[in-house]
């Protein structure tokens, strides 16, 4: 049964390890793919072949890893003559070093290499695959890709999924890059400024509730953050923003947190560490954290 025919040139030579990649993939699965290799004035002809009569859902799955094939030369195509130039001419403010690692974490995200996954990377994933999506449905209509044609005439086509995801990685590092500088200007407000408080001891309950003690034990919540009153009942204001700054406010010399496991906004604790540094750490043993972890096995 004759799977698939792909034509490539002698500078893709790399082709028929990827297919071979392919082949093994399927020997696992008890099927035998066969390759038959001819060469015409340069031109590699590739005809893969089945043994046997395979069903539509192992048809599929075939079409869907020579899609990926094809995708990733897709994106080297893409990075190396076309990406630059589309990031300066849309990005035309960011600075040549930006643009430099801007490119970098695109073609990592564009590879599927991106560890973290949150809205911006699910949203990435979504675009990438509607491209593996085309070129799946390139392939059950003509049952014969020439590599070299496909991403000749069939970019224009794809490239907007893939604008789409640099976008997304220009605003992701547009949002962090804000960030970075945020937290500079509150570690030089810290720095500057002379501490109203040695010890205090930030405590988060099971509920995820933020709770202040002095170096006593003493709880100093409602002390702390009467002096930000206004800023407490304004709609737009949460929680973790009046904590940042009553800590930024006070500035004390020493932050312990106790049971940080139980926050439910992690960026709050990351924006503690990197605005106080080395005066902050970490507790989940002594009697306050034992009490509030006791608790659990109460509920």
């Amino acid at each position: 049964m004759l799977l698939l025919t792909v034509v490539y040139n002698n500078n893709r030579e790399d082709v028929i390890d990827e297919i071979g990649d392919v082949r093994e993939y399927f020997k696992h699965k008890k099927i035998n793919i066969g390759i038959s290799e001819s060469i015409v004035c340069n031109a590699h002809f590739v005809k893969i072949y089945s043994d046997e009569e395979i069903n539509d859902k192992l048809l599929n799955m075939f079409n869907i890893h020579m899609a990926n094939i094809l995708y990733n030369m897709v994106i080297d195509e893409f990075y190396k003559k076309d990406m630059l130039n589309f990031l300066s001419d849309t990005y035309f403010f960011l600075k040549f070093d930006e643009i430099k690692e801007i490119r970098q974490n695109s073609l990592e995200v564009l590879r599927g290499e991106e560890r973290i996954i949150d809205e911006n990377s699910i949203y990435c994933m979504n675009k990438k695959n509607a491209v593996i999506d085309k070129i799946v449905e390139c392939i059950n209509e003509n049952k014969e890709i020439n590599i070299n044609g496909f991403i000749t005439f069939r970019m224009k086509e794809l490239k907007e999924n893939l604008e789409s995801i640099i976008d997304k990685v220009v605003e992701k590092y547009m949002v962090e890059k804000e960030y970075n500088e945020f937290i500079k200007l509150l570690k030089y407000f810290v720095e500057v400024q002379e501490s109203k408080i040695g010890h205090i001891n930030l405590i988060i309950d099971n509920n995820g509730e933020y709770f202040i003690q002095d170096e006593n034990g003493k709880n100093i919540t409602e002390e702390l953050f009467s002096d930000l009153s206004d800023l407490r009942y304004k709609e737009t204001t949460n929680m973790e923003d009046i904590l940042i700054s009553v800590l930024i406010t006070n500035s004390p010399e020493k932050i312990t947190i106790h049971c940080a496991e139980n926050c439910r906004n992690n960026e709050l604790i990351e924006t503690i560490k990197k605005v106080f540094t080395d005066r902050v750490n970490f507790c989940d043993e002594c009697n306050v954290c034992k009490e509030i972890k006791g608790s659990i096995h109460r509920v």
